[in-house]
C-alpha cells in the first residue's frame, strides 16, 4: 500500500515539474499566430501532445520486459533531469506562463496580418512534443514500473492538466520553483533506480544478458 502510494505521488510530481515544456512550446507558437488562430493552435497542440502520449505509453508498455531496455531508459532519464536542472535554472517555467497568457490574450502578441500558417505552428509543436512527450511517458512508466493503473493514471493526469490547468500550473511552478526542485530530485531517484535494474535485475539487466 504504502508503495503504491508513493508511486502515485511520484508520478504527480513527475507530470507537474515535465508539463513546462509542453507548455512554452504551446504557448510560444500560437503567441506568433494572428488572434483568430490562438485558440485552435492552443487546442490542438493539447491534442497532438495527448495522442503522442497515447502512442509512446503503448509502446513503452511493450518495451520494458526487453533485455537491456531498462539500462537505456535510465541514461534517458539522466539526461531528461539534467535538461530539467538547466529549464530550472533558467526560469522556463516563468516563460511558459508568460507564453500561455500572451496567447490565451487577443490584444497581446502578435496582432497583425497572419505570418505563418496554422499548419506551420501545429508542426513546430508536433515535432517538439515529440520529445517531450517521450520524456513524460518515459519517467510514468520507470515509476509504474508494470503496474497499469499507475500508468494509465498518470498518463490521464498528463493529459488533463494540459487541458485544463496549464496555465495554472505554470503560475504555480514560477511562484514555488522549490517544486521543481523537489520533482527533480525524484526524478533523479527514479532514473539512477532504473539504471541499477538496467545493470543488475536478473531479468532485464545487462548482466543478465552478458553471463
Amino acid at each position: 500500500m504504502l508503495d503504491q502510494f508513493l508511486g502515485f505521488g511520484q508520478i504527480i510530481i513527475a507530470d507537474l515539474v515535465l508539463s513546462g515544456d509542453n507548455a512554452l512550446i504551446i504557448g510560444m507558437a500560437a503567441a506568433g499566430l494572428a488572434p483568430p488562430l490562438r485558440k485552435k493552435a492552443i487546442l490542438y497542440g493539447m491534442i497532438i501532445a495527448a495522442v503522442l502520449r497515447v502512442v509512446f505509453a503503448v509502446i513503452a508498455t511493450k518495451l520494458l520486459g526487453i533485455p537491456g531496455i531498462y539500462f537505456i531508459g535510465g541514461l534517458l532519464l539522466f539526461w531528461v533531469c539534467w535538461r530539467l536542472f538547466a529549464e530550472i535554472r533558467q526560469g522556463v517555467d516563468a516563460e511558459a506562463e508568460h507564453a500561455m497568457a500572451l496567447a490565451s490574450d487577443d490584444s497581446e502578441g502578435y496582432t497583425g496580418a497572419p505570418r505563418r500558417s496554422l499548419g506551420a505552428a501545429l508542426l513546430s509543436i508536433t515535432i517538439a512534443d515529440i520529445s517531450m512527450s517521450l520524456d513524460n511517458v518515459l519517467a510514468v512508466a520507470a515509476i509504474a514500473d508494470g503496474d497499469t493503473r499507475q500508468l494509465v493514471f498518470g498518463l490521464a493526469l498528463a493529459i488533463v492538466l494540459m487541458a485544463f490547468a496549464a496555465t495554472m500550473i505554470m503560475k504555480l511552478l514560477a511562484r514555488y520553483p522549490w517544486i521543481s526542485w523537489v520533482g527533480l530530485i525524484v526524478l533523479v531517484y527514479v532514473s539512477a533506480d532504473m539504471l541499477y535494474r538496467g545493470v543488475f535485475d536478473p531479468r532485464t539487466g545487462i548482466l543478465a544478458m552478458l553471463t
